[in-house]
């Protein structure tokens, strides 16, 4: 035998029924939005390895090594969700200048930050550029 179906099933008594959810749209984000956060993440995955290397050199005590390089992972992780505000670009700036100065911690890192510098920065730049076409073509299609 069949069980019927949600639809066709009888309600029970003494249960009320509840409406179902409304989910509230998603904001939109611009491609500078979401490009500034995929980097933002793509160091915080970085992170983990100069933590690695810093202690296995000893440059820094274990407890200073991990700890830094866990407190960056998280900051960089949680600046990620910034980037749709003025103060998150900021920041982000911020954090690359940050990435940069650990190179006097360990000098490969002025490398890799700077490679990352530079990807912060096209990304900074392409970003706009694509959010202005997307912005003329809305406003050419008359979407508001």
């Amino acid at each position: 035998m069949t069980e019927p179906s949600r639809a066709s099933r009888p309600e029970r008594s003494g249960r009320p029924t509840r409406a179902p959810r409304q989910r509230t749209p998603r904001r939109d984000r611009g491609a500078r939005e979401s490009l500034l956060a995929i980097t933002l993440g793509l160091e915080a995955v970085m992170f983990f390895f100069p933590m690695l290397v810093t202690f296995g050199k000893q440059t820094l005590p274990p407890a200073v090594a991990f700890g830094g390089g866990v407190g960056a992972i998280v900051v960089l992780a949680l600046a990620s969700r910034l980037t749709g505000k003025r103060a998150g670009v900021w920041f982000g700036w911020l954090l690359q200048a940050a990435i940069l100065a650990t190179g006097f911690i360990e000098p490969f890192m002025f490398a890799v930050g700077a490679v990352f510098l530079a990807l912060w920065v096209y990304c900074f730049v392409k970003g706009g550029q694509l959010d202005r076409q997307n912005a003329a073509r809305r406003a050419a299609a008359g979407e508001g």
